[in-house]
């Protein structure tokens, strides 16, 4: 215990196992989402998506659907209100199209949207939008991803450019003692989240208010004000509570078609996306092929790697999956090439997905690394240790840690891999080969400007307001920790508000930098209020707020190569007669910054190895080359990990603040996933002696393949 500036004494919060400050309301419903809040006179709308592939809109007959009960408007192409879509969006990308609804007669992919619905209640509309006649003029289509499709083309991505070069490719690989040259493909993966897409929009005394599910209110706010060109001061958004994200709450089709039908009928309306509309409109991780050549010498020192990865996007839209962007950061050589290429298909728009980029691309890397260490007779672990870069292999910049080799050394000790017979099939338990794995993880650290505001309560309290969204990461219970630690005073008088524009900008729940990039500005706003508190003599006076901006502080960050890091174990069973494959334990050990609440982190590092399970033996959303749409989509035609599935999966974590960062943060949403499922991969491996390539691992890959051993 330690005397505060502001007379109380209290213990460190951060850094201290804290239950969600939110937990109780969530777990007695008194926490309401986007779809739950009531508003007078609510209508509802319902989408109506094409049933084409490729062609033209011909005609709706919106006329018998206008007669039926409780139907108030029918909004497609002829009718809806023009939206402008020539700007910049607030990342920096121009907008998908798709959200810019209802502008044209053209459809560019099955699933798009072709008209709204609104009905005084959401059985009345979806009644109307299921009777809605459509007539389309149909044309050829082509869904069809390979990895040497003719139309592909290099493009830069999110996390850097397109190409990146040095050395002499195929001398070094000529060079070296060892050469592996493997293709490996992931499949196209949906976000699913728990809650599904929904907004609310209605205009009040001449502001737009609409009441969202989405990643960042600001993000949301800023782009409807540039499509309907109206003032950004003029548009309110609120989203308290976030049933999940993983990248695809973003803008999206339903917000855009609320506040149309608002609009027109100046009235709420409520418009909630199903779980079929989520796969054509919520965005998704795209399928990969992707090439990965390696070289070493005799001790397993690199001389060459090449990383390229083909993704796909819409014709309407650029996206790519940054899969070779892993190679970048995680091993050198002197001969270091990597690409990212794209082909445009008839398919809807791709978007970020959890650990976009380094996800599907670890998984070619760590199966590659792990073929090469048997080539060259060396442990994997050691392999990798070898191959530790001192400065960022692309890059050249030092790195603002880089604790990798401590992951692998406190892992390999919890996991028992000391004990690991390194040939492949010779562990047997009855009709089970065992056998484990291991990979390594990274994933980018990044700070956006924020502001924050900490206002001192005449009760006391402190209120601490920012606009972040806490998606179901704990975000707003680590605000509370932090804010806490800052104005040197217990939890319970600190209360953080999140989810509302009108706090002003502040970055977006994404890219493992919402909780780094808030608590550095709710920290200032908070450090400066304890400041003129002691200057009064430590009372409270009502009403004192400091507002704090980020960008300054942000910006002055020196140039490093800035990345939490981890080591990914896993022990399979496979039975290769039946093609079942059990993941029995899984072990990630991290190096990813301060951990500022244990308990909530730690569910953040095993839900992504869980979906790093879902990734290795499920996941797999399939399209239907005639009709141009996924097969199954739905829970039940997609398949992802049940309870059944997860076995024992343990999280931990080595030292590992940033000195950079006021509060010694990283980030942890992301890196759960990356290297989980290579880990999986290679144990199938050391089971059977079968190496598998192409994810999922389904049953009947496993019995085509058999065992090697």
């Amino acid at each position: 215990m330690t005397t505060t500036t502001t007379g109380i004494r209290a213990v460190p919060a951060v850094g201290a196992a804290h239950t969600r400050v939110e937990g109780r309301d969530k777990v007695t419903g008194a926490a309401r989402y986007a779809a739950e809040i009531p508003f007078t006179e609510l209508a509802h709308g319902w989408l109506v998506l094409s049933t084409v592939t490729r062609g033209r809109v011909s005609s709706v007959e919106d006329g018998p659907v206008l007669d039926m009960p409780g139907v108030l408007a029918v909004l497609h192409h002829g009718n809806a209100p023009r939206v402008d879509t020539d700007y910049v969006g607030m990342l920096g990308m121009p907008p998908d199209p798709t959200i810019a609804v209802f502008q044209h007669d053209r459809v560019p992919h099955a699933g798009w949207p072709v008209a709204l619905v609104v009905a005084e209640t959401s059985e009345q509309a979806r009644e109307a939008a299921e009777a809605l006649v459509v007539h389309y003029e149909e044309e050829a289509h082509d869904v069809t991803f390979a990895g040497e499709h003719p139309d592909a083309y290099s493009v830069p991505g999110p996390g850097g450019p397109a190409v990146t070069e040095k050395g002499d490719l195929e001398a070094e690989l000529a060079a070296s003692a060892a050469v592996l040259d493997a293709e490996y493909t992931t499949p196209e993966e949906h976000h699913n989240s728990m809650e599904p897409h929904a907004a609310t929009a209605l205009w009040d005394g001449g502001r737009l208010e609409v009441v969202d599910s989405n990643q960042g209110t600001i993000w949301v706010a800023a782009e409807l004000a540039s499509l309907f060109s109206l003032d950004p001061a003029s548009v309110h958004v609120r989203s308290e509570h976030v049933g999940g994200g993983f990248g695809s709450k973003g803008v999206r089709a339903h917000q855009v078609a609320a506040v149309m039908a608002a609009t027109i009928l100046s009235r709420p309306v409520r418009v909630v996306m199903t779980r079929r509309q989520m796969f054509s409109l919520a965005g998704y991780r795209s399928p990969t092929t992707q090439r990965v050549r390696l070289g070493a010498d005799a001790e397993g020192r690199l001389l060459a790697l090449e990383h390229s990865c083909l993704s796909l996007t819409s014709t309407v839209h650029e996206f790519i999956e940054s899969g070779a962007g892993v190679a970048r950061v995680m091993y050198d050589a002197p001969a270091h090439h990597t690409a990212n290429r794209v082909v445009r298909l008839d398919v809807p728009s791709p978007t970020f997905m959890r650990a976009p980029g380094e996800a599907p691309g670890s998984f070619a890397l760590e199966s590659a690394l792990d073929e090469l260490a048997e080539k060259l007779g060396i442990d994997p672990i050691e392999l990798r240790t070898r191959n530790e870069p001192e400065v960022g292999p692309v890059s050249g910049l030092p790195f603002s840690t880089r604790n990798l080799p401590a992951c692998f050394e406190e892992g390999a000790r919890r996991f028992g891999w000391a004990d690991r017979d390194p040939r492949p099939g010779v562990r047997r338990e009855g009709r089970w080969l065992i056998g484990t794995g291991t990979a390594a993880a990274s994933f980018f650290v990044g700070a956006m400007p924020s502001t924050a505001a900490a206002t001192a309560e005449a009760d006391g309290t402190f209120t601490v307001r920012i606009n972040a969204a806490d998606i179901g990461t704990g975000a707003r219970t680590a605000l509370t920790l932090i804010a806490a630690d800052a104005l040197e005073v217990p939890t319970d008088r600190v209360h953080v508000r999140i989810g509302d524009s009108d706090f002003g900008p502040a970055m977006i729940a994404g890219g493992s930098m919402g909780t780094r990039s808030w608590a550095w500005a709710v920290t200032a706003a908070a450090a400066e209020l304890r400041e003129r508190l002691a200057l009064s003599d430590g009372i409270p006076p009502e009403g004192i707020t400091v507002r704090s901006d980020t960008t300054a502080a942000v910006g002055a960050l020196a140039q490093k190569e800035r990345h939490s890091f981890g080591a990914q174990f896993a022990e399979v069973a496979v039975d290769v007669s039946t093609g079942e494959v059990r993941v029995r334990r899984m072990l990630g050990m991290f190096a990813a910054g301060r951990i500022i609440n244990p308990l909530t982190a730690r569910g953040q590092l095993t839900g992504g190895m869980i979906w790093g399970i879902s990734m290795a033996l499920h996941e797999e959303a399939v399209r239907d080359r005639n009709t141009g749409a996924l097969y199954g989509a739905d829970l039940a035609g997609y398949h992802v990990a049940s309870n059944a599935d997860v076995p024992l999966v343990e999280a931990d974590w080595v030292d590992d603040p940033d000195p950079d960062d006021p509060v010694g943060i990283k980030g942890i949403g992301e890196i759960g996933i990356v290297g989980a499922a290579a880990a999986i991969a290679n144990a199938v491996w050391h089971a059977t002696g079968v190496r598998h390539r192409n994810l999922p691992i389904r049953p009947d890959r496993v019995i085509t393949a058999g065992t090697h051993v």
